[in-house]
C-alpha cells in the first residue's frame, strides 16, 4: 500500500551547505498495516518457524554448546554487512588470543558484537526492561574496543550524521537532526512498550527496526544495534526462548533489496512490502537454524558413537570432544583448562579424535598446536565464507 512520506523534512546547515534531513512519524505507520490474506498468511507462516526453531532448540541435549557459536556467526554475518573481513574461523582464534588471518580490528569488532549481545540478553533475563538505557548500554559494549571506541559509545550523537556519500550534501539518506533526537527516540521507546496500543512481536520487531535504522541515534554501529534489536524484542516478548534466530545473512544475501524497502517505507509509505519481506527473512532463517541445528546434532551422536568404541580412553575423549562443541577452534592448554584434565591426557584424547577423523591439527608445531572440529565448523560457517580476494 502507498501512503505519504512517513514523516517530515527540516532544513539544517551543515558545515557551509544547507540538507534536507529527515524526521519520521512516530509508529505504528497510519493509515494502519493492510493485512492481505497473502501478507496475514505469510506472518503465519513465519510465526509457526519460530515456534518450530524454538521447539527444536529446546529439545536439543545442551542448547548453550548450539547457541555459543550461533552468537558467534551472527556476529561474523552483521559485522560483514557492515564491511568487516573476519570469518568465524578469525574470531575462534582471537578468542584463544592466537593471530586471525585478517586486521585485528575486523576480529575486535565482531568480538565486541558477540559481548554486546550477550550483555542485552543477560540484563533482559535480570527483568530489565528493553529501553533507550538498555540500548545505550549495549552500544556502549558494541563499540568498547577497535574503530568505534572514539565514536561516543554509549550516547546518542548531538551532531548530524548521514548515510552514503562523503558528506550530507550528497547524502543518499540524512536521518533526524540531533535536536530531534530524544523526541523520535522517546516516540520509539513507548512503542517498544505497547503505547499508544499493544503490537504483537513479530510486527513489532519488523516496524521498530525500520523505525531504529531511519532515526540512526549513534554516530556509529547503527546497523549492527538495529539488527540486534529484532533478536532482543523477539525474546523480550518471550516469542523465542533462547536467541537463535538472526536475520543478517538473509538480510546480507538481500543487501540492496534491504535497502531499497527501508527508502521505500519511508518516502511512500509501503510498509507492507517491507513486512513480507520481513516475514520471508524470518521464516528462511529459522528453516535453516533448524536444519543446522539437526546436521549439528546428528554430526555430533555420531562422533560420540565413534568415540564410545574407545574403550577405557572413551571417558576422556568424550570429555574433549563435548568443550570442541563448544569451542571448535581449541589448543590442548585451552582443552586442559577446560576439562581439568591432565595435559597428557588431552593430547591422547586428540591423537583418538584425529585418528578417527573428528579434528584436525592445524599447526604442525609441536607447542601451541591448534586443533579444528573440522566438520562442526563447517556447518556452522555456511554463508560467512569471505568472498575470493
Amino acid at each position: 500500500m502507498k501512503r505519504e512520506l512517513q514523516g517530515h523534512y527540516i532544513t539544517v546547515s551543515n558545515v557551509g551547505e544547507k540538507v534536507q534531513a529527515f524526521v519520521p512519524s512516530p509508529l505504528p505507520p497510519q493509515p494502519a498495516i493492510e493485512w492481505s490474506s497473502e501478507l496475514r498468511n505469510k506472518f503465519d507462516q513465519a510465526l509457526l518457524a519460530v515456534g518450530r526453531l524454538d521447539s527444536v532448540s529446546a529439545l536439543l541435549p545442551e542448547t548453550s554448546l548450539f547457541l555459543y557459536m550461533y552468537v558467534r556467526k551472527e556476529a561474523v554475518l552483521s559485522s560483514m554487512i557492515e564491511g568487516t573481513q573476519s570469518s568465524l574461523s578469525d574470531l575462534l582464534l582471537f578468542e584463544l588470543d592466537q593471530e586471525p588471518g585478517v586486521p585485528l580490528n575486523d576480529v575486535q569488532e565482531v568480538s565486541n558484537y558477540v559481548a554486546a549481545l550477550n550483555h542485552g540478553l543477560s540484563r533482559l533475563d535480570e527483568g530489565f526492561p528493553l529501553s533507550l538505557r538498555l540500548i545505550k548500554e549495549i552500544h556502549a559494549v558494541l563499540l568498547t574496543k577497535g574503530r568505534g571506541s572514539s565514536q561516543a559509545p554509549g550516547e546518542f550523537r548531538n551532531s548530524q550524521n548521514w548515510i552514503g556519500g562523503t558528506r550530507p550534501g550528497n547524502a543518499a539518506f540524512v536521518p533526524p537532526p540531533a535536536d530531534q533526537l530524544l523526541e523520535c527516540l522517546g516516540k520509539l521507546e513507548l512503542f517498544l512498550h505497547n503505547q499508544p496500543e499493544p503490537t504483537p512481536a513479530l510486527l513489532k520487531a519488523a516496524l521498530a527496526h525500520v523505525q531504529f535504522e531511519t532515526i540512526h541515534p549513534f554516530l556509529d554501529g547503527n546497523g549492527r544495534l538495529g539488527r540486534l534489536l529484532i533478536t532482543l524484542i523477539l525474546c523480550e516478548q518471550k516469542v523465542l526462548q533462547t536467541p537463535m534466530l538472526y536475520l543478517s545473512l538473509y538480510f546480507k544475501t538481500h543487501r540492496q533489496y534491504y535497502y531499497e524497502l527501508l527508502n521505500n517505507v519511508r518516502m511512500t509509505g509501503d510498509w507492507e512490502a517491507w513486512l513480507d519481506f520481513f516475514a520471508e527473512a524470518v521464516i528462511v532463517t529459522a528453516v535453516q537454524a533448524v536444519e543446522t541445528a539437526q546436521q549439528l546434532h546428528t554430526l555430533s551422536n555420531q562422533d560420540q558413537e565413534k568415540i564410545s568404541g574407545l574403550g577405557r580412553a572413551a571417558k576422556s575423549t568424550l570429555l574433549v570432544h563435548r568443550v570442541l562443541m563448544e569451542h571448535p577452534i581449541s589448543t590442548a592448554s585451552s582443552l586442559v583448562k577446560k576439562t581439568g584434565r591432565t595435559a597428557a591426557t588431552i593430547n591422547k584424547s586428540l591423537a583418538h579424535l584425529e585418528r578417527l577423523g573428528i579434528v584436525r591439527e592445524l599447526t604442525a608445531r609441536k607447542r601451541n598446536r591448534l586443533f579444528s572440529y573440522r566438520q562442526y565448523v563447517e556447518i556452522m560457517s555456511k554463508g560467512t565464507e569471505l568472498p575470493e580476494s
